[in-house]
C-alpha cells in the first residue's frame, strides 16, 4: 500500500508517551503526514514507524575529557545515543524532521530531510541547570557548540516562551517563533468554589518544586487544602513526601494522572498552585504545561512572581501572585483567599481557555512545518511508499 503523505520524523530525546509536548506534535500532524517518530518508550498512536532509543542510553553520557579539551564534535559524535540512533535511522529518507531539543538537531541535520528541519527547544539549553558549576563549566559551551553549529541550520525554530525566543536571538542570532504548553481546548464547567477551598498541584516532584509549597502550607491559618498528583522519577522523594504527609488534614498526595485525564481531573478542584523559585533563568522563565493545564480545568491559578507566568496571570485576570517566593509569602495569599474571588478567578479562566490552548498555540508548527513540505513538494523528491516499518 502507497503513502502519498509527506515523510514527516518527529526526534525527541524523550518518552514520547507521556510528554504532553511530544504528543501535541504527534496528534497534530499524523492525519496529514506519514509520521515517523524516534524517542524513548513503545510507539505512540497515529504513526506508521517508530524507533525506540533504549532507555538506558541518554544525551549526557559525555566523555569528560573531550569535554575538558573543548572537542565538542567528538564528544558528540561518541554519544553511545548519537550512535545508536544513526544506526537505526540509517539512511532513512524524510521530506520533514521536527527536531526536539539542541541535543536532536546534529542527527537532523545529518538526515539532510528534503524540505527542512523545524527546531523546537523546549529549554532555553545553555541555562538549563546553571545552578551547577559543573553544567556551568562543562556543559553549558558543548551545547552552546550545537546551536551554533547546528540550530543555526534549522530552517525554523520555536521555543515555549517570549523571554527564551528573546535570548535566543540576542544571544545566538536563532530567531524563534513561540508555542505555549497549552492543552487541547476542554469543555469543562465551571465548578462552584469548595468549603474549604481546593488548592490541586500536578506534574514533577522535585524539592525544588514543591518543598516551598508544602512548607507554605504548614503556615496556613485557614482551612483550605492542598491535593498533589505526583509523577514520580525515582530517587525516593514522592514517597518521603507521601509518609510526611499520612493521615494530614490538609495536604493528600495522589498517584500521577494519565496526560489524556488530567485537566478533567484537575477540575474537581479550585485553584492550581505551582511556585518556582528561580534557582536558573529557565526556572526564572517557566511557562510550564500545568500552568494552562489549570486554565483548562478552569481553576483559578496561584504562581510564584516569576516574570512570564505572573504576566500571563495578570493579563488575563486568573488568579493570585504571591509577593516573593518565600513560603510566608505564598502561606499569606493562600490565607487571603476567599470563595468570591476564586469563583472570580475560575469565570475569567474559563473565558481564557478559548485562547490558551492548542487549537490556537499548534500554528506555530503547522506553518513551518508545511512550509518545508511544500518546499519538499516544489522539489518533486516526495516520495510514495511508507517508511520501513521496523525499529
Amino acid at each position: 500500500m502507497t503513502d502519498t503523505r509527506p515523510r514527516l520524523l518527529i526526534l525527541s530525546f524523550s518518552q514520547l508517551y507521556r510528554d504532553a509536548r511530544l504528543l501535541r506534535q504527534i496528534n497534530l500532524f499524523s492525519t496529514e503526514f506519514a509520521v515517523t517518530t524516534c524517542g524513548y518508550g513503545p510507539a505512540p498512536e497515529g504513526v506508521v514507524a517508530h524507533h525506540e532509543i533504549p532507555s538506558h542510553l541518554t544525551a549526557r553520557q559525555l566523555d569528560r575529557k573531550l569535554l575538558v579539551a573543548r572537542r565538542y564534535q567528538q564528544a558528540y559524535d561518541r554519544l553511545p545515543i548519537t550512535r545508536q540512533v544513526r544506526g537505526m535511522l540509517g539512511s532513512s529518507e524524510f521530506d520533514v524532521i521536527l527536531a526536539n531539543d539542541v541535543d536532536a538537531v546534529p542527527i537532523a541535520v545529518g538526515l539532510q530531510p528534503v524540505g527542512g528541519i523545524h527546531a523546537d527547544l523546549h529549554e532555553y539549553a545553555t541555562r538549563q541547570q546553571e545552578e551547577f558549576w559543573r553544567f556551568r563549566w562543562f556543559i553549558a559551551p558543548y551545547l552552546a557548540f550545537l546551536i551554533r553549529t547546528y540550530v543555526r541550520q534549522a530552517d525554523s525554530v520555536t521555543t515555549v516562551g517570549a523571554k527564551l525566543a528573546q535570548q535566543y536571538e540576542e544571544e545566538f542570532g536563532v530567531p524563534c517563533g513561540v508555542v505555549l504548553n497549552a492543552p487541547h481546548r476542554a469543555d469543562l464547567p465551571v465548578g462552584q468554589v469548595g468549603d474549604p477551598i481546593r488548592l490541586v498541584h500536578a506534574g514533577g516532584a522535585t524539592p525544588a518544586r514543591l518543598d516551598t509549597m508544602l512548607a507554605a502550607m504548614d503556615l496556613v491559618t485557614t482551612d483550605t487544602t492542598l491535593d498533589l498528583f505526583l509523577v514520580d522519577s525515582g530517587g525516593g522523594y514522592v514517597e518521603q513526601v507521601r509518609q510526611r504527609y499520612v493521615g494530614h488534614p490538609r495536604v493528600s498526595v495522589h498517584e500521577a494522572v494519565p496526560t489524556n485525564e488530567l485537566v478533567a481531573t484537575l477540575n474537581a478542584f479550585d485553584v492550581g498552585i505551582h511556585i518556582l523559585p528561580p534557582i536558573s533563568f529557565n526556572h526564572r522563565y517557566a511557562m510550564p504545561n500545568k500552568l494552562f493545564d489549570f486554565v483548562q480545568a478552569r481553576l483559578g491559578v496561584l504562581t510564584g512572581p516569576s516574570p512570564e507566568m505572573a504576566a500571563l496571570v495578570r493579563e488575563h485576570d486568573i488568579g493570585f501572585v504571591t509577593s516573593d517566593f518565600t513560603p510566608e509569602s505564598v502561606a499569606q495569599q493562600i490565607d487571603a483567599l476567599t470563595p468570591q474571588v476564586v469563583q472570580t478567578a475560575k469565570e475569567h479562566s474559563d473565558h481564557a481557555a478559548q485562547f490558551l490552548c492548542a487549537e490556537e498555540q499548534v500554528v506555530g508548527w503547522v506553518a513551518p512545518v508545511k512550509a518545508l513540505a511544500e518546499q519538499a513538494a516544489t522539489r518533486g523528491q516526495v516520495a510514495h511508499d511508507t517508511p520501513d516499518q521496523k525499529g
